[in-house]
């Protein structure tokens, strides 16, 4: 289930909820809790099927307080502004989708250096892993679509 139809079952990730947000920002159209019934699964795969969009009843009134009490997110350009050059330019090349030895042969470091910046990066931006880290890069354009260093899939 690919395209309209994507959906996420990880659990909310602290109060802000910030894999649902990086879910939705990524293209999601569904999120479903981790546990959900069966039934709630079917019935979320055939509304997202129909076109239509999907959030676990649970969680709805979670989003909607949070949409009322109107905090705005912490500026892109200061998140980004937490990290080092190198630490960019590392982030950059995940987005990329190159591999650490990879990363540490463009930039002529060693693969453990790559490994530290990476831990730096990932705990100055609050990322759970690797696929967060290339949501990041592009949200915040540190990596665009047809950039030369992008590794193309088939």
């Amino acid at each position: 289930m690919r395209d309209s139809a994507t959906m996420s079952r990880r659990p909310l990730a602290g109060e802000g909820g910030r894999s649902l947000a990086g879910a939705l920002r990524a293209g999601a159209a569904g999120f479903l809790l981790k546990g959900a019934p069966a039934e709630e699964l079917q019935r979320a795969v055939r509304a997202l099927a129909a076109g239509s969009a999907w959030l676990d009843p649970v969680i709805t009134g979670r989003v909607l307080s949070t949409y009322r009490q109107g905090r705005p997110p912490m500026r892109p350009d200061a998140q980004v502004a937490l990290l080092t050059p190198r630490e960019k330019d590392v982030l950059a090349l995940i987005g990329a989708g190159m591999s650490n030895a990879e990363i540490a042969a463009d930039l002529f470091l060693g693969e453990g250096t790559i490994k530290t910046h990476i831990s730096h990066i990932f705990t100055k931006l609050d990322l759970r892993d690797r696929a967060a880290a290339v949501v990041f890069a592009f949200d915040h354009e540190l990596v665009r679509p047809g950039d030369p260093r992008r590794k193309e899939t088939t």
